[in-house]
């Protein structure tokens, strides 16, 4: 029999219960004790939703209270001495502090008393984060956390049947980077390796049989070295008890793939819906022992599953396979919203397309029976819903419109060229705009205060007319762009309160998209975005962002920056389509941000920010892949801002990727000035820009904004000090990393004024 398998659940709640604890927890409303109590309620309910719905081996470790490698880093004692208080051993304040930093208060820190927070990173291409684990050449390894034993003991007892997962030796190391010198990270693995001895003996002792080892670099380009590590580790492990599933996505095997059918494990897991092309190869190389798991649900996507054609593969696969054969959704399910149920103001045609986690396990137990029991009236029924589905939205009209696909059809690659070259549109720039050296400005966003949130519920449940709506806004508008006067900041923005969300916000005024109340997906930490949902050909009705620019820049004499969101991070940030490319609908969402970017001009904006900050995070895994990605998002981003005078000045925004392999892509943007993350890095990015000689103006972030410490002058200085060594100092900006909505007011202050005086130090120095 066929068995339903997930490699992993969503942890943060129906209703967001985990972020509410976390952030109750940071603030001293809530206990450890009364933390830990919802991270098991939340983990009971998770493994009991998915066994409702029919899955047979439930995931345990898949929960987090950060994210799942900062968890791996403390049970593997890969903790950095900053982070360290004696012998003692790690605590979840030692867990936030590496994921938040800390502050010092002067009163015997017990934890990490000012310790700037690990570098973050994004999950291979996705929009989840991670902390990079930081290791040492002289690196130890210990099991100093017990957080998947506790979960197993808690699942067994509950009466499931569980699948403890674990990230692999060698997935794990390479997430991480060489700290205090370089060196090959692959030394430490003979270290790590005893490490997943021990657990693996452990988990036996509590009756566990099967056990899941995410080696999701598999699907990348590795070196040999690396490729050759993969056969040495797991001939050792194979020593160790339990079964071992290799669970691989994101992506093809490619030429990984005969050494990934070849390891000496129990079983494979591969992703057939992002790379269904490896399925019939698969079959031919696995050895006849082992277990084959398809993912043929899409974990990373809302729309429901085609039963019929995932049949036809599964169909296919068990005439081979037999009960080696397990059905699972692509990836972990961590990555889609919890439960489609709660949608009550969906419309019934659009909810009758979508899945969510729950629905998913149902499509995945659903196909699974399918196999043994075609005939069981539920299998019936689900596959002729199925099929109604599919029908319904290939004949709608909501989302085909020949307008929007004529005129990207016209497009010319004069559309997306600026009229004049770098060199002449910055000198009348500069002329026009006035600005010192090392110019100051923020991202965009300032604080979503309490008081912001219950004026935008207030108006959405009408209690707030549209006139007191905006003039609640013009308020909070009022008071950002006085703080920022008062501060001295050279550039100004409106601060962002009339916005949900930076991709959100746009999706709403757009037409292709569909919106949910619930539809909440992890972000990182606390972090949760709640994506649109593209439905069909996207386009502008009217502007978006005009009149509340407008009335900001009539506050002020400085300049103020126009604000939005650009075509490949509205892309990436939403659930897509599926019935037409990335490149089309990029270029639909190019062409509505263009307008907007035109009419910001009109209404005497001289600076337009246009954020991309999934650029980096669209590329394919696959550098053989990568050009076409580039080449149509580039034009992407060329499209929305070449509509405009060369004195217009286009901004981007960028964070959390490592640009070296695409700088050239990134230069080919041609945006008049980059702002990026930097700072958690140690400007270690801008090597990149360094090495390529990158020709536009560049604003390298000059502290953390995920992290509630207020950074010194001195240390802003010393880290622009590194930015001058690496680009000419009249081509640098200075600015936060990211924006500033998840911060409060005070240390939001308290940091731009270290900022800005930096800033004004390095022009008396240049002076």
């Amino acid at each position: 029999m066929a068995l339903a398998h997930t490699l992993g659940f969503p942890r943060i709640g129906r209703d967001r219960e985990l972020k509410k604890a976390q952030e109750a927890f940071w603030k001293g409303e809530l206990d450890e004790a009364g933390l830990r109590a919802v991270g098991r309620e939340l983990r009971a309910a998770h493994w009991q939703l998915q066994k409702d719905a029919g899955i047979a081996l439930l995931p345990v470790g898949d929960f987090a209270w950060y994210d799942q490698v900062l968890t791996h880093s403390l049970t593997f004692g890969v903790i950095p001495e900053r982070f360290r208080h004696g012998n003692a051993k790690p605590t979840l304040q030692t867990l936030f502090a590496m994921a938040r930093g800390s502050v010092a208060t002067g009163h015997g820190d017990s934890c990490c008393g000012g310790a700037h927070a690990q570098e973050m990173t994004k999950w291979f291409d996705t929009n989840y984060h991670y902390l990079v684990p930081e290791f040492a050449a002289d690196q130890q390894f210990e099991l100093s956390w017990e957080q998947l034993f506790e979960e197993v003991d808690e699942a067994r007892a509950l009466g499931h049947e569980v699948k403890p997962v674990v990230i692999g030796p060698l997935s794990y190391l390479w997430l991480g980077k060489a700290k205090g010198g370089d060196f090959d990270r692959l030394e430490l693995v003979e270290r790590l390796l005893p490490l997943y001895g021990q657990i693996f003996q452990r988990l036996a002792a509590k009756g566990v049989e099967w056990v899941q080892i995410d080696e999701p670099i598999l699907v990348l380009d590795l070196p040999q070295d690396w490729k050759n590590a993969f056969e040495r580790v797991y001939n050792l492990l194979q020593r160790e008890p339990l079964k071992k599933l290799v669970a691989t996505y994101f992506g093809g095997l490619e030429d990984n793939l005969g050494l990934a059918a070849g390891l000496p494990v129990d079983g494979l897991h591969i992703d057939l819906v992002r790379a269904p092309e490896q399925y019939p190869t698969i079959l031919d190389r696995l050895p006849a022992y082992k277990v084959l798991s398809l993912g043929v649900v899409n974990g990373r996507n809302v729309w429901r599953c085609d039963l019929e054609r995932a049949l036809e593969v599964l169909q296919h696969a068990h005439e081979r396979l037999g009960d080696r054969l397990w059905v699972a959704p692509s990836c972990s399910l961590l990555h889609s919203p919890v439960d489609l149920e709660r949608e009550d103001k969906l419309d019934a045609e659009l909810k009758s397309w979508l899945a969510f986690a729950v629905q998913k396990c149902g499509e995945v137990a659903v196909l699974a029976r399918a196999l043994d029991e075609p005939e069981a009236p539920e299998v019936l029924a689900a596959r002729e819903a199925s099929r109604l589905v599919q029908a319904s939205r290939a004949a709608s009209p909501r989302i085909h419109k020949p307008a929007v696909q004529a005129r990207v059809a016209a497009l010319r690659p004069e559309d997306a060229r600026r009229a004049s070259r770098f060199a002449k549109r910055i000198a009348q720039q500069r002329t026009l705009l006035d600005l010192p050296a090392f110019p100051t400005t923020t991202i965009g966003s300032f604080p979503q205060t309490s008081a912001i949130r219950l004026a935008r519920q207030s108006y959405k449940q009408g209690k707030l007319s549209p006139a007191e709506y905006t003039e609640a806004m013009h308020s909070e508008i009022r008071h950002a762009v006085d703080v920022q006067e008062k501060l001295g900041l050279d550039v100004l923005v409106h601060g962002e309160a009339e916005r949900n969300d930076m991709v959100e916000y746009f999706a709403e005024q757009l037409d292709g998209y569909a919106f949910t109340r619930f539809g909440w997906v992890q972000s990182y930490g606390s972090r949760c975005v709640k994506p649109a949902v593209i439905v069909g050909d996207l386009s502008r009705p009217k502007p978006m962002t005009v009149e509340w620019i407008r009335y900001a820049q009539g506050l002020t004499q400085k300049v103020m920056k126009g604000m939005l969101t650009g075509p490949v991070t509205m892309l990436m940030w939403s659930f897509p389509r599926e019935d037409v490319s990335r490149e089309v609908q990029a270029r639909q969402l190019a062409l509505a941000i263009r307008d907007e970017v035109v009419d910001l001009e009109a209404a005497g904006i001289k600076v337009v920010q246009i954020d991309e900050a999934a650029f980096r995070e669209g590329l394919p895994l696959r550098k053989a892949q990568w050009q076409p990605y580039l080449d149509w998002a580039t034009e992407a981003f060329r499209l929305t801002a070449s509509g405009v005078r060369d004195e217009t000045q286009i901004h981007t925004h960028m964070c959390y990727s490592e640009f070296n392999d695409v700088i050239e892509s990134i230069a080919a943007m041609d945006a008049d000035v980059i702002t990026i993350e930097t700072s958690r890095s140690d400007m270690e990015l801008l090597e990149a820009f360094e090495a390529f000689a990158y020709p536009n103006e560049i604003g390298p972030g000059v502290y953390d904004i995920h992290s509630p410490r207020v950074p010194t002058t001195d240390e802003i200085i010393q880290l622009l000090r590194k930015a001058a060594r690496r680009v000419p100092v009249e081509r640098l900006w200075v600015n936060p990393d990211c924006g500033l909505k998840t911060r409060a007011w005070p240390e939001t202050e308290a940091a731009l004024v270290n900022m800005v005086a930096a800033a004004r130090q390095l022009r008396r120095e240049l002076a």
